[in-house]
């Protein structure tokens, strides 16, 4: 249960430090470890209903929040690199 509320209060943690990131590349990094810190919030869902302390209810409602939260996160991440890639060749 401690490892769920780490990983899970650590995603709010870190989107709210890339609000006011040092650059684009700090901000994508960010974004980045709250990613995999999602991921691993999906790993604790999982576990916890596996041995018995989420119902498969909620497992299943925590989790499609997690993916959704995974998706909207990738999608950031990825529109970030693009936009670093094309500034940095419109400096060229």
């Amino acid at each position: 249960m401690r490892q769920l509320m780490r990983s899970s209060t650590s995603i709010g943690a870190m989107c709210a430090e890339s609000e006011h990131a040092q650059s684009k590349s700090d901000f994508i990094n960010k974004l980045s470890i709250a990613r995999k810190e999602c991921n691993e919030s999906k790993y604790w869902i999982a576990m916890m209903h596996e041995v018995g302390l989420l119902s498969k209810h909620v497992a299943e409602k925590l989790g499609a929040q997690a993916e959704e939260l995974m998706r909207l996160l990738t999608s950031s991440i990825r529109t970030a690199q693009n936009n670093l890639r094309n500034s940095k060749s419109a400096g060229n």
